[in-house]
């Protein structure tokens, strides 16, 4: 059930055209998610904060398409590039 949905999900991005300045939405949603969960009282807020916030720099940083380098370290993504 959750590969289906992630296969439909990344279908979706994959085919739909860029928006203009996608990576700097992206970066602005990091900062936003990191500014408004750092002084959280409960750690798992604040831990979950810094992970979405994280994978969405990382997303400005590479766009829709991972480096091949960075493959490797994504569990989700192996085996799914040739």
């Amino acid at each position: 059930m959750t590969d289906n949905l992630l296969d439909t999900i990344k279908q979706y991005d994959d085919a739909r055209p860029g928006i203009p300045g996608e990576h700097w939405l992206a970066m602005a949603g990091a900062v936003a998610v990191w500014l408004s969960t750092r002084r959280h009282p409960s750690i798992v807020v604040r831990l979950l904060g810094s992970v979405a916030g994280t994978a969405l720099v990382a997303r400005a940083a590479t766009g829709r398409e991972v480096p091949d380098r960075l493959l490797r370290w994504l569990p989700f993504e192996q085996g799914r590039r040739g």
